[in-house]
């Protein structure tokens, strides 16, 4: 019998909200995905790990930056439950979604610097973009943690 999705926990995660100068947000084109989807870095907080700790593990593995000044981070999780219609296999079997904390930081290196051949291939493609496109462009069910992590950092971003 199938574990109801309201009754199993989030996982804890953690988000990037990486920025250049310019207040751009940098944006991956999952490798895995089709048609084409976009997020910023993000994954799983190990045991042992604090998610700043975690954030930029993930940021380092799915980009190659480690270039970057932390700026901010959010105080509390976000949250979002998986989508329904999602195939419940893998982690989508032991959660109902994702408790995020979200760090935001400004890189530092030189573009030609990103890169996105870590140990596991997260993303095939990137761009820097401005926040309306970051929301244009993620999937559905994560767009209102996406839209409340950039009210956060809004002081920092380009709109």
């Amino acid at each position: 019998m199938a574990t109801e999705p309201a009754t199993l926990p989030y996982r804890p995660c953690v988000g990037i909200v990486l920025i250049n100068d310019e207040g751009k947000v940098f944006i991956g084109r999952r490798a895995d995905m089709r048609p084409a989807a976009w997020q910023m870095p993000q994954g799983g907080v190990d045991d042992g790990e604090d998610p700043l700790q975690a954030g930029l593990r993930e940021l380092a593995e799915e980009t190659g930056v480690t270039a970057c000044e932390v700026l901010d981070m959010t105080p509390d999780w976000l949250t979002y439950d998986f989508p329904p219609e999602a195939v419940r296999k893998g982690i989508k079997s032991r959660y109902r979604g994702q408790k995020q904390k979200w760090i935001l930081a400004r890189y530092t290196g030189a573009d030609a610097d990103i890169d996105l051949s870590g140990h596991t291939i997260e993303f095939d493609a990137w761009r820097w973009v401005g926040c309306d496109e970051v929301l244009r462009l993620i999937v559905d069910f994560k767009r209102p943690v996406y839209q409340a992590a950039l009210n956060q950092f809004a002081r920092f971003l380009m709109r």
